[in-house]
């Protein structure tokens, strides 16, 4: 039980950041009266039919934006941290040697090269 909720919590924080231009549109969708009503830009010109879409682009760049910087921000701690974790490795590795087995030896000789060429038998031959 304690694996699932561990699996489906790394799994939803995985797909948060991909998810979060879904989150903007729920967002927009859900509160469109109040957008429309009080944050739209251009809620004084009724004649440009804007309904909102102008906080909905400026929202979904802000959201793009904070997916580059995260990514961003993680590839850099990966890179710092990978460099660090390997400078900081001083035990030697444990080295196991496996050997291969030997390929049996074939017993039944074969030949080389076949004495005479098989050919289909020749088709009848059949006068009507």
């Amino acid at each position: 039980m304690i694996r699932r909720l561990i699996a489906i919590t790394l799994l939803f924080a995985l797909m948060s950041s991909n998810l979060s231009t879904l989150f903007v549109y729920a967002e927009f969708k859900a509160n469109l009266k109040y957008i429309t009503a009080y944050l739209c830009e251009n809620r004084d010109k009724p004649q440009l039919n804007c309904a909102g879409k102008c906080y909905l682009k400026k929202k979904l760049k802000e959201a793009e934006e904070n997916e580059k910087k995260q990514e961003n921000n993680a590839q850099k701690k990966g890179a710092y941290d990978l460099f660090f974790i390997a400078k900081n490795i001083d035990a030697p590795l444990p080295i196991t040697i496996v050997e291969k087995e030997k390929p049996a030896v074939n017993t039944f000789p074969l030949p080389t090269f076949a004495s005479e060429i098989l050919h289909p038998p020749p088709a009848a031959h059949n006068p009507s």
